[in-house]
Formats: C-alpha cells, structure tokens, sequence
C-alpha cells in the first residue's frame, strides 16, 4: 500500500479496509447462519450492512478525489498524457528555479 502524507487520507484507506472486512464477514455471517425474515435481528443487520455501505461509499470518495489530485497518469498514449495536469511534476523544485540552473553534472 502506497504511504500517504496526507494524515485524512490515511485514515480513510485504513477504514476503508476495516469496514470491507466487517461488511464481508456480516454478509458471510447472514448467509452462512441464515436468518429470519421477521426478526429484529434481521432488521439491526440491515442497518449495520447499509451504514458500512455508506461509510465505504464515503472513503472511496474521498480516497479518489485525492488521487485524481495528485496521481500522475499511469498510461502513457498520447490522449491520457495531453489530459493531465503535469505543472507539478516539473524536474525542478521552485526552490531551484530561483537560485538558477543546475550544477554541471558528470561528463
């Protein structure tokens, strides 16, 4: 999993794991034990199943809207490369820029 430096992002990646982990292991419960249709338990189920649906939903929002941000593309035609911001992915820092060019290198 890639480290992120944003501390909510972080956060968001690593509920989204517990809450498909306890999602997975709800259904496979409900499933395996079965349930009946009646029964207050059933309808506790539901609303747990629906509020872990919604609090993924949530993360995976937030989690690619702060991808699209700052991900550089991962193709490399053409069309994929012309629609991508690359204004921060430029070799030189603006630190850089100021102080003027690079040292001479080797050779």
């Amino acid at each position: 999993m890639v480290a992120d430096s944003d501390s909510n992002i972080a956060w968001h990646r690593v509920q989204l794991k517990k809450n498909r982990a306890e999602l997975k292991a709800l259904e496979t419960a409900r499933f395996t034990m079965g349930e009946i249709a009646s029964s207050e338990r059933n309808g506790r189920t539901q609303k747990a199943v629906a509020e872990l649906k919604r609090k993924i939903a949530q993360s995976e929002r937030a989690i690619a809207d702060h991808d699209k941000r700052t991900r550089r593309p991962l193709a490399t035609d053409m069309q994929s490369l012309s629609n991508g911001s690359w204004s921060h992915w430029d070799a030189y820092t603006q630190q850089q820029r100021k102080t003027g060019p690079r040292s001479p290198g080797r050779g």
